[in-house]
């Protein structure tokens, strides 16, 4: 199993002055540690769950292009992308330029957005519900052709592109993983299982996960798509301690954690570290990523 870490809040102390150092060093320490995998959230106002908009936020693909300049090995991503911040054809050349600079450690992380706040506070168009799928489907289909060097006219339900040129061409073969983030049955999964390389789930009790998973797999056989090639991802919280104390866990309580989600086919979980800014969150790291690299996923 793969481990990654997630940053999720960026008002550390000396902010804004010292946030550059303070990034680059977890990103840093994150590979270092051995984990597999870095992300950011892609919004421009804190969440609700984390913080007040207020608080500090990077924008996304800014702060991975710049942990792609500290570090060699870790992929990247947003985690994820709302649909309804870019134009598709924009979005992908960026996604495609991280790719291209990180030596082909990019994903691109998306899904149909939600913060309605952001969107008004800065002006951002936010369309129903359902134009949102909508668009996101648009924006999928967009990405497979621009991947494959196809400059044909894109006509989508919301989009025309007229020649969507994409040069250079990404350097991950043969394309960036696309992940797409959400739990929603009928639609969200639909779309993993006919258009992405991973889905993102909340770490939820393990029989719930492994319920989407499992209506995951029908979408898969309904399509013809073979579900062992979609990486199964989980975003949870992450602290740990020798002792397991104070709402921690220790690397032995982590790796049972983990090794249950092994056993429903998860293949990657991705942890939100209560705070990435403090070394002392990493010293653990090492030890448990080697050990969580020994189980192997079902299906693997």
């Amino acid at each position: 199993m793969r481990l990654g870490i997630q940053v999720s809040n960026f008002t550390w102390p000396g902010a804004p002055q010292s946030t550059g150092r303070t990034f680059r060093r977890i990103a840093v320490d994150a590979e270092q540690s051995g984990l597999a995998s870095l992300w950011v959230m892609d919004h421009f106002f804190q969440i609700p769950i984390a913080g007040e908009p207020e608080d500090d936020m990077l924008e996304g693909w800014s702060a991975l292009a710049f942990a792609a300049g500290a570090t060699e090995r870790i992929e990247l991503g947003t985690l994820v992308t709302g649909v309804t911040y870019r134009h598709p054809g924009v979005l992908i050349k960026t996604a495609t330029t991280l790719d291209v600079l990180s030596g082909g450690r990019a994903y691109l992380g998306i899904g149909a957005a939600w913060n309605e706040q952001e969107h008004k506070g800065l002006g951002v168009p936010y369309p129903p519900l359902k134009e949102r799928f909508e668009r996101l489907e648009d924006t999928l289909r967009l990405a497979h052709q621009m991947w494959q060097d196809d400059q044909s006219a894109f006509s989508g339900r919301h989009f025309a592109l007229e020649r969507p040129l994409n040069h250079p061409q990404p350097v991950s073969r043969p394309h960036p993983k696309i992940l797409i983030g959400g739990m929603g049955e009928r639609k969200t999964l639909r779309l993993v299982a006919q258009y992405a390389d991973a889905c993102n789930i909340f770490e939820m009790p393990v029989p719930a996960i492994k319920a989407k998973l499992d209506i995951l797999q029908e979408h898969c056989d309904s399509l013809g798509r073979d579900y062992a090639e979609i990486e199964k991802t989980t975003l949870g919280l992450g602290s740990f301690s020798n002792s397991g104390a104070r709402g921690s866990q220790s690397v032995e309580q982590a790796l049972d954690r983990f090794g249950r989600l092994a056993e429903i086919g998860v293949d990657h979980a991705i942890l939100s570290l209560a705070k990435p800014d403090d070394p002392a969150s990493f010293e653990l790291l090492p030890e448990l990523a080697a050990a969580a690299a020994r189980i192997v996923p079902a299906g693997r």
